[in-house]
């Protein structure tokens, strides 16, 4: 019995805390990222600093800094109507980028979970 009420609690946290979030932007867990991004022809962001990205990236990615002044200008180059994968570090820098894509008129904007920390 105390598991199922875990279980509710678990379940319906998470829901509230999915229904406060943009559904045009998506969390995926690793797995489900690499799974993804394997179909192939999809547009990978690395959001670090250039010096992050020469550390190591995932493959494909292009690195548009989300911090750096060219930004906006960058990320309009992409189609706006393809989602679009991201990533940084651990996952806050992409959260704001992502934020930052959605109110340039990107339609759909997919997250790594734990950033390349969790590609590793």
């Amino acid at each position: 019995m105390k598991k199922i009420i875990v279980l509710l609690l678990i379940t319906a946290l998470t829901l509230s805390c999915q229904s406060q979030s943009d559904p045009k932007i998506k969390v995926l867990p690793t797995a489900t990222y690499k799974e993804a991004i394997a179909k192939g022809n999809v547009q990978i962001v690395d959001v670090r600093t250039p010096e992050e990205f020469s550390e190591g990236a995932i493959s494909n990615a292009i690195n548009i800094n989300v911090n750096g002044e060219s930004f906006e200008s960058d990320i309009q180059k992409l189609d706006k109507n393809q989602p679009v994968y991201v990533y940084c570090r651990s996952g806050a820098r992409s959260q704001k980028a992502a934020e930052k894509m959605i109110a340039i008129g990107f339609t759909q904007v997919i997250d790594l979970e734990g950033g390349y920390l969790s590609w590793q």
